[in-house]
């Protein structure tokens, strides 16, 4: 009865709150690779007493466990709970989704329009086809047994007249058919934007409620800041690299390409980007045991002897509803730690978060938008790098130090070469104090050239028979720039799989050639190739010969020789 009592008791005082919707703006939202955490802001009067302050209209997608709430009142606010409910509404057809509606009737009449041209065109070619048949047909004879023929003049009208409009016909036909073409193109992604925004006002027509009720000492006025996570955001890096050559620097730009499809259009929002990621938890995954047992086979169990299978799934439901709560309180841990940076630029020990300097408005139609994050200046390293047996250039090549606090995420990076476009490539994520290199394309000004100086095979051996296939290459480089370069370039020496097959490097002798951290001119890498590092002066030609040889038992068959 006590309990019954209780119940009663805070029903009639949540009874008395009374309802206050309130009217509330985006004011910022931190976008991390798979999520937002989004803040609006409000301002209202407030009476006293307790006032459930009303959210409406909140993407249904709203992270329950992720709500924040921060209040400043004129008196003094007490924040009692806050509860997030599903709303159901009848659906509304948005103003965007009408607008294309009617301009796609407007494309479908043109093409109606079009059509009927086309079928004009077709009944001018029959008429025209029907006056050359009766200008041509000779007119019945007369009593004197002869009829009026057409004279040259009269033919040559006739020709010129039917080149003239099967000219104008065929000229016309062919810009309504190109104007039908592009109708359909026009038609095609309205069409598809359409669907998309179909789908997503189906999925609109339930939102979220969050309910904050609050006491007040006296009447006065609440500015309350309501913050949530909600899935359908997330950003990517973009790279601009833009090599000066004269100074030898490059000019490093970090862009974030930003998409919302929350459901929510952001206007005029302070925007972070974050690289935390809140979906792999706050710790490492707990590492199952490896156990290796003798395998018993399992005899299949009667339905009436274990449990039924609608218990097994419920039970497995569960578990998987109670693993998904835990790693939501981690990621509620994570997105907590993720508040907006003083700096243009804050680094962490496990993120970095970047807040954009101008507002920025995003409309949720998941559309890439591109944002600038940051730009600095790298001293860059110049060298040229070659592969003479695959192609004959020299790419250039810079190496360049991270010296920024920030992590250069994996992402594609576009590059330039003073004001020339060069390539879009990958680049992997690089951490701060990290070297990495940058590629700048094929650069005439180094000549590269190779070719085969000699193949011969013979016999060898006394009393046992075998074979030698010796190959001799020459590599040319040439330095025609004013300045002197850097060349780096490989050749592969032939790898035996078999102790019968015997491979002997004859030049460069092998005193010359040093580990892959050596200083010395010819290295061997990891892989067993050769690898020149040559310093070339303004206009230096050199020669870099190389002579392997093979030798095998003539009874066998050996694969990869040229």
């Amino acid at each position: 009865m006590r309990v019954a009592i209780v119940v009663t008791l805070l029903s009639s005082a949540s009874a008395l709150a009374a309802a206050l919707p309130v009217e509330s703006r985006i004011s910022a939202a931190t976008v991390y690779l798979d999520r937002a955490v989004v803040t609006r802001h409000a301002h209202t009067p407030l009476s006293a007493g307790e006032t459930d302050v009303v959210f409406e209209r909140l993407p249904a997608g709203l992270l329950d466990a992720s709500l924040q709430v921060s209040a400043r009142g004129s008196a003094a606010v007490t924040l009692i709970d806050v509860t997030a409910r599903q709303t159901y509404v009848e659906a509304t057809i948005d103003p965007r989704v009408r607008s294309i509606e009617e301009e796609l009737k407007a494309l479908q009449r043109q093409d109606a329009d079009l059509k009927g041209r086309l079928a004009l065109f077709d009944q001018q070619r029959a008429l025209m086809s029907r006056i050359e048949a009766a200008a041509t047909t000779p007119p019945p004879r007369d009593a004197a047994g002869s009829g009026a023929k057409p004279g040259f003049d009269e033919w040559q009208k006739l020709l010129t007249f039917q080149f003239e409009n099967l000219s104008r016909i065929a000229s016309d036909q062919e810009t309504v058919v190109r104007q039908r073409e592009d109708l359909a193109a026009k038609t095609a992604a309205l069409e598809a934007q359409l669907d998309l925004m179909r789908s997503r006002q189906s999925a609109a027509r339930s939102f979220k409620t969050v309910t904050v009720r609050v006491s007040a000492a006296s009447a006065g006025s609440l500015d309350m800041s309501l913050s949530y996570a909600v899935p359908g955001a997330s950003w990517s890096p973009s790279y601009d690299a833009r090599l000066n050559t004269e100074k030898r620097i490059i000019e490093l730009g970090y862009f974030g390409s930003v998409r919302n499809g929350t459901g929510e259009d952001w206007s005029a929002v302070a925007l972070t980007l974050s690289t935390a990621r809140p979906s792999q938890g706050g710790g490492a995954p707990t590492l199952p045991p490896w156990i290796v047992d003798v395998y018993r086979a399992m005899p299949y169990p009667a339905l009436s002897l274990g449990r039924s299978s609608a218990k097994v799934a419920f039970e497995s439901r569960a578990g998987a509803v109670a693993q998904a709560s835990a790693l939501a309180d981690k990621a509620e841990e994570e997105m907590k730690d993720a508040q907006f940076a003083m700096a243009a630029i804050e680094s962490g020990t496990t993120r970095a978060t970047f807040r954009v300097s101008n507002p920025v408005t995003l409309p949720s139609d998941n559309a890439a938008q591109r944002v600038p994050i940051t730009r600095t200046e790298l001293s860059a390293s110049l060298h040229y790098e070659s592969t003479p047996k695959l192609i004959e250039a020299a790419f250039l090549s810079a190496s360049v130090s991270n010296v920024t606090d920030f992590p250069f995420l994996a992402g594609p990076v576009n590059t330039f070469l003073d004001d020339s476009f060069v390539a879009t490539s990958p680049m992997k994520t690089i951490m701060p104090r990290e070297k990495f290199d940058l590629a700048f394309g094929a650069d005439d000004g180094i000549s590269v050239k190779r070719r085969l100086v000699n193949r011969f095979a013979e016999e060898t051996g006394l009393t046992s028979k075998g074979r030698r296939v010796t190959y001799e290459f020459l590599v040319t480089l040439a330095n025609n720039k004013k300045t002197s370069e850097r060349v780096v370039f490989k050749e592969a020496v032939p790898l035996s799989r078999d102790e019968k097959i015997v491979v002997k490097l004859l030049t460069p002798a092998e005193r010359d050639i040093g580990a892959a951290d050596s200083l010395k001119e010819i290295t061997r890498d990891e892989e067993g190739r050769l690898v020149w590092r040559v310093n070339l002066r303004a206009g230096e030609k050199r020669e870099f010969p190389m002579k392997v040889s093979i030798d095998y038992p003539s009874e066998i068959t050996v694969s990869g020789l040229d």
